[in-house]
């Protein structure tokens, strides 16, 4: 993966991997996100994530499809 990936601000110091997955417009919906997580197609930090509760935080990089984003916690 390039090092181009785009970071996506967070409000909070960690957010869960479905709700990042639909901020970073990534996905559409949080009903897609259940099923990208569970199909293993969702990769945190280059390995496959099935947790859609997986929490995230500052730096964590998440791919999907030949997308990706980074996660940006505020300082």
């Amino acid at each position: 993966m390039s090092a181009n990936i785009p970071a996506v601000p967070i409000r909070d110091e960690m957010i869960r991997l479905g709700q990042f997955l639909k901020l970073a417009n990534l996905i559409e919906s949080g009903a897609e996100a259940k099923e990208v997580i569970a199909d293993g197609m969702v990769s945190v930090n280059g390995e496959v994530e099935d947790r859609r509760g997986r929490q995230l935080r500052d730096g964590d990089v998440v791919e999907i499809g030949g997308m990706a984003a980074k996660v940006e916690a505020p300082a």
